[in-house]
């Protein structure tokens, strides 16, 4: 097989893209499963959250950070990103959603709204923060940690797959265990019973938003340690998160981390055996197949069934 010689390396660096896209993914599909609505806006949440873990690590100006100073940088990075996404995404919903969803507007109207605030943010952010690519400043020296049947994993895999981790556990978690998973859950099975049983159908989706961004806004900022941050990556990424979504099966928790997951490791082995020309190409080629012979996704289950 093509890929014959360096199939563990491109396994393990999928898996480190693979879960970015499986915490956006988790932004998609937590919107989906409570409004059963597309949130393409969501894209530049992500962007945002990048944005935000840039500009706090470099106005620390920390030259050369190795140990706890690494580490605390990682986590600052990640929490400023997590809380401008959270942020961006709780005013997506009061000003582009809301609005519409308490006039009863037809879901076309959400779809419309979605793209227009995600032009917005595109251009805002182009306009405010410059049309070019800003690299992160090194926050650790990314070399072989340990290897993996003849295959290194290195400090940049390890972060950004372990930092992943823990968010996409902590969510299972908070969705399967918490007050606030079984508001999200009894809104996602049926909103109408949910708010005859005294659910506060509006507390609900706006805590959905904001937990969504608060993952979004994160993955920015591990993209951005990989591949630097733009005011365009969202497009890209957030695409292929919505592919990952769809794969797993749209609503679907684990199954949007499942999603994100496989996709990241179907693209790093498809570029192997093709260029990486072709890399957009192979994820909308997935999208495509699972929309005609399984359009439920890997799993296929409903938010409001799947804890």
């Amino acid at each position: 097989m093509c890929f014959t010689q360096s199939f563990w390396q491109l396994t393990i660096s999928g898996l480190a893209l693979g879960s970015v896209y499986a915490l956006i993914a988790l932004g998609y599909t937590l919107v989906y499963g409570v409004l059963q609505l597309i949130n393409f806006a969501h894209s530049e949440v992500f962007m945002l959250g990048g944005f935000g873990g840039l500009f706090l690590v470099r106005g620390l100006g920390i030259d050369n950070p190795s140990g706890v100073t690494s580490v605390l940088l990682v986590g600052g990075g990640m929490l400023a990103g997590a809380l401008l996404g959270a942020a961006t995404a709780f005013t997506l919903e009061r000003v582009a959603y809301r609005p519409l969803r308490r006039r009863g507007a037809p879901r076309l109207a959400f779809l419309i709204s979605a793209i227009g605030a995600s032009f917005f943010l595109l251009n805002l952010a182009g306009k405010e923060f410059g049309r070019f690519n800003n690299p992160m400043p090194p926050l650790y020296t990314s070399g072989k940690v340990f290897s993996v049947f003849g295959a290194q994993v290195t400090t940049n895999q390890l972060v950004v797959a372990a930092s992943a981790l823990v968010m996409l556990i902590a969510l299972d978690r908070i969705i399967a265990k918490t007050r606030l998973g079984m508001g999200i859950r009894s809104v996602a099975q049926d909103a109408e019973a949910a708010s005859l049983m005294g659910v506060d159908i509006d507390k609900v989706i706006t805590r959905t938003f904001v937990l969504g961004g608060l993952l979004g806004g994160a993955a920015g900022f591990l993209f951005g340690i990989q591949f630097g941050v733009q005011y365009n990556m969202g497009f890209s990424a957030g695409t292929k998160a919505f592919t990952a979504a769809v794969l797993g099966g749209i609503g679907n928790v684990r199954g949007a981390v499942m999603g994100g997951l496989v996709l990241g490791v179907a693209e790093n082995l498809g570029v192997a055996c093709v260029s990486s020309a072709w890399r957009d190409v192979i994820a909308f080629l997935i999208l495509v197949l699972v929309l005609m012979l399984r359009p439920t996704g890997l799993l296929g289950e409903r938010l409001g069934r799947s804890a």
